[in-house]
């Protein structure tokens, strides 16, 4: 059973169809898919700094632009103490520069909430909550933040996190998944998102 059919329990079920395949992935399975994203903003100039540095870490970019090519590959591994966990590539094409925003997810199942390292090596550390909407879409919030420096995590206060909302859903006139990123500050407001559609590969 994958980390999100546990950590959404019963409520796993009230996920489109097609959401349900897409997060219910099996050990030695992936899900790959390729689609655009209509528009990638980014909040005040002055970040752009820290979106160039986080080209180091897979992580952040600074580029901008709109109908950018996209790829998702979600594959399963297993860490050292065993734990399944799910990578998440998320590949972005700038003409002939590849941007990443990856990250790799687990369960922590005491709490139910998944674990989600971004960046390779990690750099970021977050608490993620998943809930299913009405509309049988997909709801995911940041939450609790750390800095991670090396084997060292650093809880980030309220006021220096980047907080994520990540709506998914699948438009069945299209035959697309549709996905929503945005990522806010307290004091800054709004930092970077994303949108756009993907389908799977065949």
């Amino acid at each position: 059973m994958s980390i999100y059919k546990k950590v959404l329990g019963d409520d796993f079920a009230r996920l489109h169809p097609m959401l349900q395949m897409r997060y219910d992935i099996a050990d030695g399975s992936s899900f790959k898919a390729t689609g655009t994203m209509k528009e990638i903003k980014g909040g005040p100039r002055w970040l752009y700094p820290l979106f160039r540095l986080g080209v180091n870490w897979k992580l952040l970019f600074p580029e901008r632009g709109k109908n950018i090519p996209f790829l998702i590959k979600n594959t399963v591994r297993h860490g050292d103490n065993g734990e399944s966990q799910i990578h998440w590539e998320r590949i972005f094409q700038f003409g002939s520069t590849k941007r990443y925003f990856n990250a790799l997810m687990s369960l922590d199942e005491k709490r139910l909430v998944i674990k989600d390292y971004l960046g390779e090596p990690p750099l970021v550390y977050s608490d993620l909550a998943f809930d299913v909407s009405d509309d049988g879409s997909l709801k995911i919030s940041s939450l609790n933040q750390r800095l991670v420096l090396g084997k060292i995590e650093v809880p980030l206060p309220k006021l220096l996190q980047g907080l994520a909302t990540v709506t998914e859903r699948y438009d069945e006139a299209n035959a697309v998944y549709q996905i929503n990123v945005n990522v806010r500050n307290p004091l800054i407001g709004h930092v970077f998102s994303y949108e756009g559609e993907f389908v799977q590969d065949a």
